[in-house]
């Protein structure tokens, strides 16, 4: 995906967004388009401390794991949901992805509400990401909840502006 000339990377992405875009319903200043791009920048600035993460993977996460979200506070399907709709997709925007990438990219979508450490670099990643930006919502987030050593530093020095 890096290796992909960044015009091909940036209609790659702009696919990627209006299909999520297209997919969430909410009118809602807490998910959406801004934090999407909030996570993104949180899972690549991760991604920077371990050579493990998936930088495609989480760039995708970012965009996907809350498309099909219904409710902005009480929606603990959601992950799984917008996991499931991964397949309707897997065959055009996702065909590149190796076996391998979309696993990846589905179990963090799936578990991403669920706040358990994986233990798997690119998956806690993409969680630490979402939960880096709980500043959002009025919330600092706990260094002792993150999944990666990396996103409990920023949570501990690198404080949101609430």
């Amino acid at each position: 995906f890096l290796a992909f000339p960044l015009l091909l990377r940036l209609q790659y992405l702009k696919k990627i967004k209006s299909y999520a875009v297209s997919r969430f319903k909410l009118n809602s200043e807490i998910h959406g388009m801004q934090h999407w791009e909030r996570v993104k920048r949180n899972g690549l600035m991760l991604a920077q401390f371990d050579p493990q993460v998936n930088k495609r993977v989480v760039v995708l996460f970012a965009y996907l794991h809350d498309c099909e979200r219904k409710d902005d506070f009480k929606d603990e399907e959601h992950g799984i949901r917008s996991a499931e709709k991964l397949y309707d997709i897997s065959e055009t925007l996702l065909a590149d992805l190796s076996d391998e990438e979309f696993d990846l990219l589905y179990t963090a979508i799936a578990n991403h509400n669920g706040g358990e450490e994986i233990g798997e670099s690119t998956v806690d990643a993409c969680f630490d990401a979402d939960r880096l930006d709980l500043g959002r919502v009025g919330l600092t987030p706990n260094p002792k909840l993150m999944a990666t050593s990396m996103g409990a530093h920023y949570a501990k020095y690198f404080k949101p502006n609430l």
